[in-house]
């Protein structure tokens, strides 16, 4: 497992210009009066990313690599020439790599010394939000820019990429101040997810740097600098093409029809795919069975932005850590206080066992996404009594999800279509058709099966291990009383802050049943979870006075997997993936080189649980990058712990 080590921002002082530099590095950020100069010679002209964004095709998208994001001083540059330059309809896709990101107050402080780039710099600026370690991504200009942040060091983050970089900039503090980056390693890397053809820009012509550079697989050269740098270098990878993946992880091939998807469900992971896709200029269509979208699971009126993580640094945890920041800034396109609200949310360490736990993480990660609360803390930030003290994550809060949903489903590119029942799947001159009885609903070379476990319906899913578990929320109407509450609170359940004049209580558990009518005896329960997390609020309420019977709910059912990670991806053929992979039931370290029977076109996302929120919305992206080839937004070790193959793998290996 891969512990993840805590955020730790950039230690910035500030010279008598302004400039901010690296207590870490001891060095500048950027030269006096050159920084956006230098960045428009050595990486934007070296590289003649002018030309090449001229010379894209509509609907193509670049990836441009970085090793060291800093202020974000190249990020502005190539986004402003991109926009200058390439067709509108192209995309730009930039990963950059950087160990210790500048907290907010110091990049706000850092782009203003460029007014020049504000139409770039500002918005991230207003997206830079719940920025913690591993993969973070940001869309930008509606979808036509994206940046994935890579936040740590460059050899942890860069081998669990999964990516085809088609220019890079080699950038950082000088060799000299950074020497534990600048190494065969890195150059390894970056010949790994570079193309022939690849281009390469770098300050640094330190004659060592240069020759690893030429055995990875890049010819390079030096070229006139500018300012006081004389010489910079530029090379090209001539090197051969990277070893594939394991092949039932390598990437579909890419369909070369029109882009057109249709997505099967208008919950949380379907609105969220069908608008991934059209922020790529994908004309999506989005089949739901119901009358409006979010009328199963994602129809609470409150869910919580709730960080279940390990210390250990597992594929749940970084899936969970990079979707909450995902989620985070999607909800700041929201109504803040109707639609959401980022009051924060309070785990009660309501016993020994989770006490223990909850000191691990406080170990394990930075204060800025959690910390510890001692009881008279606790109950100043929640504005109530309670029982105990707990861990407090800032950014975290609630959310309306139905209105997540419609916000998704806004963009021209999709159409919802709803009372329109999926009931079984074919595929026809390369393209998917989704059928009700007799009657064609629609079809599209790309279709996304997102509608929790109703997926398994279809032949392609049937055999993923999809449970549904039944749980009811009550809502509690406010009284003045109980309005003081200031933070979603959770122990065995959860309460979160009035609403619209209600509190959200929940939710329960039920593994058995299937009826979908809230019952008097789960409000009781609901409201025993109440007691249990603050008597207090419980008194506010007047709980004591309610006639179980007559109280409102809602019940709907979560739809999980074994090992409680979402299932994400490209469907493969259960039959043919078995036989194709026979040879792994007698040896799991062989790696038969078979391509996987995909069936092309046709993908999934599903199994969110009670986590959807934070992970639903980053899957979408997924999906949109598995569809389009674009850089992953997970570590490639993530991915494949969500990817659907996951399961037949198990079972060839097994013997099940």
């Amino acid at each position: 497992m891969t512990v993840t080590p805590p955020l730790q921002h950039a230690q910035i002082d500030w010279d008598e210009q302004g400039r901010p530099h690296s207590r870490h590095y001891d060095d500048v950020y950027f030269a006096v009066n050159e920084g956006i100069d230098e960045t428009r010679h050595v990486f934007l002209g070296q590289t003649r990313l002018a030309e090449r964004f001229t010379a894209m095709a509509p609907e193509a998208c670049m990836v441009i690599g970085e090793t060291g994001f800093g202020t974000g001083m190249n990020f502005y540059c190539a986004w402003q020439l991109f926009a200058q330059h390439a067709h509108a309809d192209a995309r730009l896709h930039y990963v950059s790599v950087e160990k210790f990101p500048l907290a907010r107050d110091d990049l706000a402080r850092a782009i203003s010394l460029w007014p020049e780039l504000a139409a770039y710099s500002q918005p991230l600026l207003a997206q830079y939000v719940a920025v913690h370690p591993g993969y973070q991504q940001f869309t930008f200009d509606g979808g036509r820019v994206t940046l994935t942040l890579l936040i740590g060091d460059v050899l942890e983050q860069l081998p669990e990429l999964d990516a085809q970089v088609d220019v890079w900039f080699l950038d950082g503090f000088a060799p000299a101040k950074n020497p534990d980056m600048w190494t065969p390693a890195l150059f390894a890397q970056l010949a790994r997810l570079s193309h022939p053809g690849t281009v390469l820009g770098t300050f640094t012509t330190t004659g060592w740097v240069r020759r690893s550079l030429v055995e990875a697989g890049f010819a390079m050269k030096k070229v006139p600098g500018i300012g006081k740098k004389w010489e910079v270098m530029s090379g090209v990878y001539v090197g051969p093409t990277p070893a594939p993946t394991a092949p039932w992880y390598t990437r579909p091939p890419a369909g070369d029809g029109p882009r057109q998807a249709v997505v099967v469900g208008a919950g949380l992971a379907g609105s969220c795919t069908a608008a991934s896709l059209a922020r790529r200029g994908w004309q999506v269509t989005v089949l739901e069975r119901h009358g409006s979208a979010a009328q199963e699971a994602s129809g609470n009126p409150q869910g919580v932005l709730y960080l279940k993580l390990s210390a250990h640094g597992t594929a749940l945890s970084r899936m969970i850590l990079a979707g909450f920041g995902y989620t985070r800034r999607q909800l700041e396109h929201l109504q803040r206080g109707e639609d959401w609200d980022a009051c924060g949310v309070l785990q009660l360490a309501f016993d020994d066992k989770e006490a223990a736990r909850q000191g691990k993480l406080v170990q394990a990660f930075g204060p800025g996404l959690v910390h510890a609360l001692t009881q008279e803390q606790a109950q100043a930030t929640a504005g109530i009594t309670l029982p105990a003290g707990g861990l407090f994550y800032p950014e975290g809060g609630w959310v309306h999800p139905p209105a997540l949903c419609r916000q998704q489903l806004e963009h021209p590119n999709i159409r919802l279509v709803t009372h329109q029942e999926v009931l079984s799947l074919h595929k026809v001159a390369g393209r998917w058709q989704a059928w009700a009885g007799d009657q064609m609903l629609a079809d599209a070379p790309v279709m996304i099966l997102a509608s929790a476990a109703e997926v398994k319906r279809f032949e392609p899913c049937a055999g993923l291990p999809l449970k549904r578990i039944r749980g009811q929320v009550t809502r509690l109407p406010a009284t003045p009383q109980s309005r003081s509450l200031g933070t979603v609170v959770c122990a065995q359940g959860y309460v979160a802050p009035a609403r619209c004049g209600e509190h959200t209580l929940g939710a329960s558990f039920d593994f058995h049943s299937t009826d979908l009518t809230p019952t008097a005896a789960e409000h009781e329960g609901n409201l025993a979870l109440l007691e249990e997390i603050s008597p207090d609020l419980s008194h506010r309420l007047g709980a004591a006075g309610f006639d179980a019977q007559a109280l409102e709910g809602r019940v709907a059912f979560r739809c999980t997997s074994p090992d409680y990670l979402p299932i994400v991806g490209p469907l493969a053929d259960d039959h043919a993936f078995a036989q194709a992979y026979a040879a792994l039931a007698r040896d799991a370290r062989q790696v038969p080189q078979v391509a996987c029977p995909w069936l092309e076109g046709l993908y999934v996302n599903s199994g969110h649980g009670s986590r959807g929120l934070i992970t639903a919305p980053l899957s979408a992206e997924l999906v949109a990058a598995w569809v389009c080839g674009e850089p992953l937004p997970v570590p490639r070790t993530v991915a494949e712990a969500c990817h659907p193959n996951r399961f037949a793998l198990r079972r060839l290996i097994r013997g099940k």
